[in-house]
């Protein structure tokens, strides 16, 4: 789908609304229309079209082959985001305790889902009837409270009273299983749930895994426990849950065929309105490719292949009642198609986000009818809550207190790390290779096109304002730099700053008056191109341009990929310049430009040369520090499978590398000993530099210089072989 941005281009010289600096000229919404908007618009715009693709596929399904074909794949899919499915070990499960409460029981039950992994849930059982009874599996959303929330309770008691077995478990990140329980806190170091599991996330990405492993395994676990139960009928088992729980519902009821019965609440929309509205959220429900390859929410329900499905929604809810509305129109289009349209239902109720009554008792009313072969339109009866300490299964509140040798998902994924650091071999050519193809990076051939502004004079250079088409429908403001006098060809640098362009001009025109042309972009996402944030949200304050960043995965690119590709592109540029020599061209990256400035080179040998200031030191370093910030749209998924950051850099070899205050995944700056170890290997200059004391334009040049002659020697002093 073509972008709806384009430049305006004026036949005379305009004159601009500026910032302060004076180097912003495209924000003039007269110059270029909503430059923040350019690359959410252009990544839902490459969105758009897939899903177009998709709707062309799913017209094709006409018989229950085709859907047990969707039904295959969706799996296959799945498992393949997931990091394919763990082993099966004991559940060495117990039962700690009980509660009566009169018309129904309550069982504290622990079980380990893995090795060491403990699972906290809870088992609802009827007072009455005759077992065995049909069973809900009941995964949780993200409410306060875990297993001993107030809706959860009403549900499972009402479930229970109606003769269902309910089994209810602690997610990871709640409840009695907090992932990075701080025991001064007496909760999560982060706080919110939905941050904790993003934080693993992310880690769980770079080693080729996915959190929702994690989740969905204890999910299937936990329903092995249920089946192993007298009590329960293994042929009659259902599944539901809200929000985040509706979430599970939909994974679990598409992957496991014991599941005859699925009602997910409160989740099931459709990614087109999804990314016009909220975005991407968490890391559990959000998977690299999965727009690439096809898939939308109605797939879930192709998915459990053809048994009887209940969307349960909210008029009011953040998850947009229009793409439920949506997606039920194309399932029920399909299940018509197929002579089973009896078998999937949408309740809406009037109400906001959450598993209310309403929800409830439509939920009751599917699982009587599927599941006991009965109607039952009885009203919810009130129910007396439970206190947390009735339904907690450990003494101390917490797994990680009450098992002191138990584990926890960063802790496993650790382990997967270092056993991937010892089984990889970084060859530069499998490096280069595995780097291309997972970070999505795509070059672009045709000549650059260039937009210019005018210019400004300086005493020692001019500096032109120009805007390049790195590819269609995104366009990269940039200042150039040109010495004055000299008409020989010259050195040339890409100066590329997380910061944005303004952050390096100052820096730029030192180069200049050097003798170098310098051309200072803003990559996508970077100063004046970067979207509207919201700096009070959580997510934006620990992840930066998350929403954006997810966006780009979910359709098969990465934003150090696509920004790799803009540094290549100035490249381009600069090449085609009759007064540059072609091949005197280096790069910088500072900042979150570092990566992409480090995948450009790697992938360009026009670049001769290449200076990283303030890079994360390494991926490893995300996966073995609890928390990192700010990095999500700095990682490559599964890189750690195939190489790390200093394995980039040793692959430019013998072409010079310096590398300069590293920063560790909370971004503080690591010392010169750290550095050393990281990269001593594999870099040509290591160096650490007083921010205010050592300004970057002499350094760099000094690097620049040392490259010339061939030298080894840092600013400091540091000799380190090449």
């Amino acid at each position: 789908m073509q972008s709806t941005l384009f430049l305006i281009l004026l036949s005379v010289a305009p004159v601009f609304a500026q910032s302060g600096d004076g180097w912003s000229f495209l924000s003039d919404p007269s110059i270029f229309r909503d430059v923040h908007g350019m690359l959410p618009s252009y990544l839902k715009d490459k969105a758009a079209a897939l899903l177009d693709d998709r709707r062309r596929a799913i017209a094709s399904i006409d018989t229950m082959a085709d859907l047990q074909a969707r039904q295959r794949y969706w799996r296959e899919r799945m498992w393949s985001y997931l990091g394919d499915r763990p082993e099966r070990t004991p559940l060495n499960a117990r039962v700690v305790g009980a509660v009566d409460r009169g018309d129904f029981r309550v069982e504290r039950i622990i079980f380990e889902s893995r090795p060491g992994f403990y699972v906290t849930a809870n088992l609802y059982l009827p007072a009455k009837g005759k077992p065995p009874y049909p069973a809900i599996l009941f995964p949780l959303g993200h409410e306060e409270g875990a297993k001993a929330h107030q809706a959860w309770q009403r549900c499972l008691a009402g479930l229970a009273r109606r003769g269902f077995v309910a089994l209810t478990w602690d997610p990871i990140g709640q409840g009695e299983r907090v992932q990075m329980y701080d025991e001064d806190w007496h909760d999560s170091k982060v706080q919110a749930s939905t941050v904790e599991h993003t934080i693993i996330g992310i880690q769980c990405l770079l080693t080729g895994t996915h959190i929702a492993q994690y989740t969905i395994w204890d999910g299937i676990r936990a329903l092995d426990y249920l089946l192993s139960r007298p009590e329960v009928d293994a042929k009659r088992v259902g599944c539901t849950g809200n929000s985040g729980g509706g979430t599970h519902t939909a994974y679990l009821s598409g992957l496991d065929d014991r599941i005859q019965a699925a009602a997910p609440s409160c989740y099931i929309t459709s990614w087109k309105r999804m990314l016009e509205s909220i975005g991407p959220q968490d890391a559990e429900q959000v998977f690299p490719l999965w727009l690439k390859d096809g898939l939308d929410y109605p797939d879930y329900l192709y998915a459990f292949g053809g048994k009887p499905y209940l969307m349960l929604t909210a008029i009011r809810d953040f998850f947009p009642i229009a793409g439920a509305r949506a997606t039920f129109e194309e399932a029920r289009q399909v299940y018509g198609r197929l002579g089973i349209a009896d078998r999937i239902a949408m309740f809406e109720a009037d109400d906001g986000h959450g598993y209310t009554q309403p929800r409830r008792e439509a939920a009751y009313r599917w699982f009587t009818r599927w599941l006991q072969g009965a109607e039952n339109t009885e009203p919810e009866a009130p129910l007396s809550l439970a206190t947390v300490e009735e339904l907690q299964c450990t003494r101390t509140g917490q797994v990680q207190t009450e098992f002191p040798g138990s584990t926890d998902v960063f802790a496993m994924n650790r382990k997967l790390a270092e056993q991937l650091r010892v089984s990889r071999k970084p060859t530069p050519e499998n490096v280069r290779r595995f780097a291309r193809e997972l970070s999505f990076y795509d070059a672009a051939t045709a000549p650059v096109r260039i937009t210019r502004f005018g210019e400004t004079g300086r005493p020692e250079c001019r500096v032109e304002k120009i805007a390049y088409e790195s590819e269609l429908g995104i366009s990269i403001p940039a200042l150039l730099f040109v010495p004055n006098g000299d008409p020989a060809r010259k050195p040339a640098i890409v100066f590329a700053d997380g910061s944005g362009k303004s952050s390096a001009a100052a820096e730029a025109e030192q180069l200049a008056a050097k003798g170098y042309i310098a051309l200072v972009p803003d990559l996508r996402g970077f100063g004046e191109t970067q979207p509207a944030l919201d700096r009070r949200d959580s997510f934006v304050r620990y992840f930066g341009d998350y929403k954006d960043t997810l966006t780009a995965l979910l359709i098969g690119k990465t934003m150090v990929g696509m920004r790799a590709a803009d540094v290549v592109r100035g490249v381009d540029l600069l090449a085609a310049r009759n007064d540059v020599d072609p091949s005197r061209i280096v790069a910088v990256g500072r900042g979150a430009a570092a990566i992409p400035a480090l995948l450009g080179t790697l992938f360009d040998n026009r670049i001769k040369s290449l200076a990283l200031d303030g890079m994360l030191v390494s991926y490893e370093a995300v996966v073995k520090e609890r928390i990192h910030q700010g990095i999500v749209d700095q990682i490559i998924p599964s890189a750690l499978k195939y190489f790390d950051l200093p394995d980039l850099v040793a692959a430019i070899a013998p072409r010079g590398v310096a590398v300069f205050n590293g920063v560790n995944p909370l971004g503080q700056e690591l010392t010169i000993g750290r550095l050393r170890q990281e990269y001593g290997r594999s870099a040509s200059q290591i160096g650490v530099r007083d921010r205010e004391e050592q300004p970057f334009a002499p350094i760099l040049e000094r690097f620049l210089s040392s490259q010339s002659r061939g030298g080894a020697t840092t600013p400091n002093g540091v000799t380190v072989a090449k």
